[in-house]
């Protein structure tokens, strides 16, 4: 099946990269980019896997849209990873950048609390750190 990740096609499409995106026309510029390209994607291809970021779900239409045409996945990562993760990429990422080390758990925290609502709705739920590629694509076999 043909894979995209959703931003590499925003990115493509709109010649900037997310962070300039952002810093430009902002996010809720980028949340409608997004929407576009994730409908364009779907109307496109029948089988085909979609890598969104962790925002994709929690706006407009997005995650009924995932849910009607095909299976989705959620990788539920620690919070301890994601903050490890993270750190490393501040810079590439704007709606952190500007957040201290210190205060990026809480920050990681408070919106996973806000998007579990989102995330519960998929089809399959892996805990990341516990499942090896095998089981992986077992689980999703069996969905």
């Amino acid at each position: 099946m043909p894979f995209y990740d959703l931003d590499t096609v925003i990115e493509a499409v709109e010649n900037k990269s997310v962070r300039q995106i952002f810093n430009d026309e902002g996010e809720e510029h980028f949340r409608k980019k997004e929407q576009e390209a994730l409908e364009a994607i779907i109307d496109d291809h029948e089988d085909v896997v979609v890598s969104t970021g962790g925002g994709t779900p929690c706006f407009f239409n997005n995650i009924d849209l995932m849910k009607k045409n095909g299976k989705v996945i959620w990788l539920n990562t620690s919070v301890e990873v994601l903050v490890q993760r993270l750190i490393k990429e501040k810079q590439s990422r704007p709606l952190i950048k500007n957040i201290s080390d210190s205060e990026l758990k809480s920050f990681i925290v408070k919106k996973m609390q806000d998007r579990r609502l989102y995330y519960e709705q998929a089809d399959i739920t892996l805990k990341e750190e516990l499942v090896s590629i095998d089981s992986f694509l077992k689980q999703i076999q069996d969905a």
